[in-house]
């Protein structure tokens, strides 16, 4: 059952001289989910969700929690920031049931990312199958990235992160670490990956110099593949994401080390790739989606990324494929948000960050 409460905002278009006003309604559609993470929408109005303690929920079309988590989810590590992270159907999941999770494996000594897929079928994962393991195992339970895409050819991305107290090894191309990785849907490294064949390197590496990619979307009409990544004391990032580039951590970065010591001198050099945009001070951003829907007209093509530090989202307005702006939104919540989703019934959804964390449905107020 929803349960409506009404917020209005006074949009102010960029450049300040024009404004015009849009009301919305926050709607909570589901709660009781402890830390929920991502979130997939099934074809038949279901949702899936997952806690970052480990477990895979569904929700019904109506919002109503299913009381037992999906069984057959391969047991994560959790810890910290470690647990079962992003869920994503496949392609054609219409046709083969297959479900996409991400994951922190292993133990507190030896530990990281992993990727494995099952298929759905009778409220359980079956056939489970693990596509992917990042590489090395390391110490502590910070800074997994963990988020999927997938792009044109059906080949998916998954973000990475640099393990935190490993932040040199995003420029070391034999392993995973501060990497984006690029496999098929079963597992396999695709032939044209920008590494493949390179002597020392990592075949799946897609794009490398990252810190802790928490946010990705692909943007089917101009071929674009967008990611945000966490920064330390500021130099949150978004960037274009491109095969083969590197993206500077911690070579170049906009922000300073937690205990205020230089990172590095340089926002910039030749040969790095330099973000779309950056955030300083830090909003810590995670979840990143396009708007795809009919319901809000106004925000068709924008980027709308979801933070934990400033308890916001971020709408990036996108004008002929170049930023134009950006405002942040629901701050009147004041909760973290974890996740944000473009709905197909053109709503915009939200997941809250707590140990009683919501599923938030923005539609007009109207």
């Amino acid at each position: 059952m929803f349960k409506p409460s009404a917020f209005f905002l006074l949009l102010s278009l960029f450049g300040g001289s024009l404004a015009q006003a849009m009301d919305y309604r926050i709607e909570t559609l589901s709660e009781g989910l402890e830390f929920p993470w991502s979130l997939a929408f099934l074809p038949d109005g279901r949702m899936l969700v997952t806690e970052r303690v480990g477990r895979l929920r569904m929700i019904e079309a109506d919002g109503r929690l299913l009381p037992n988590p999906v069984s057959g989810v391969p047991q994560a590590f959790v810890a910290a920031q470690a647990g079962l992270m992003e869920v994503a159907l496949d392609p054609e999941f219409a046709s083969n049931q297959w479900v996409y999770l991400s994951y922190a494996h292993g133990s507190e000594q030896a530990n990281n990312t992993r990727l494995a897929r099952g298929r759905l079928v009778d409220g359980g994962l079956q056939d489970v199958q693990v596509l992917f393991t990042a590489q090395p195992l390391k110490r502590g339970a910070a800074h997994y990235g963990g988020r999927i895409a997938f792009l044109p050819d059906q080949s998916l991305v998954l973000t990475l992160g640099d393990g935190f107290d490993w932040r040199e090894e995003a420029q070391n191309p034999a392993n995973h670490l501060g990497k984006l990785v690029r496999v098929n849907r079963d597992g396999s490294v695709p032939a044209d990956n920008p590494l493949v064949g390179q002597a020392g390197a990592a075949a799946e590496i897609y794009s490398l110099g990252h810190r802790n990619v928490q946010g990705i979307v692909f943007d089917a009409q101009a071929q674009r593949l967008y990611s945000h990544e966490h920064g330390p004391r500021g130099g949150d990032e978004l960037n274009l994401i491109e095969a083969g580039h590197n993206y500077g951590w911690p070579l170049a970065t906009h922000g300073v080390d937690y205990t205020g010591a230089l990172i590095s001198p340089y926002t910039e050099l030749p040969g790095l790739q330099p973000p779309l945009l950056h955030w300083t001070p830090s909003v810590a951003p995670s979840g990143l989606t396009q708007y795809r829907g009919s319901l809000f007209p106004q925000w068709q093509g924008d980027l709308f990324a979801a933070t934990l530090a400033e308890r916001s989202v971020r709408r990036i307005r996108l004008l002929d494929g170049r930023l134009a702006g950006e405002e942040v939104l629901f701050e009147e919540l004041e909760e973290r948000i974890r996740d944000v989703r473009s709905g197909p019934d053109g709503a915009l959804y939200l997941l809250t960050d707590n140990a009683n964390g919501r599923v938030l449905r923005v539609v007009p107020a109207e």
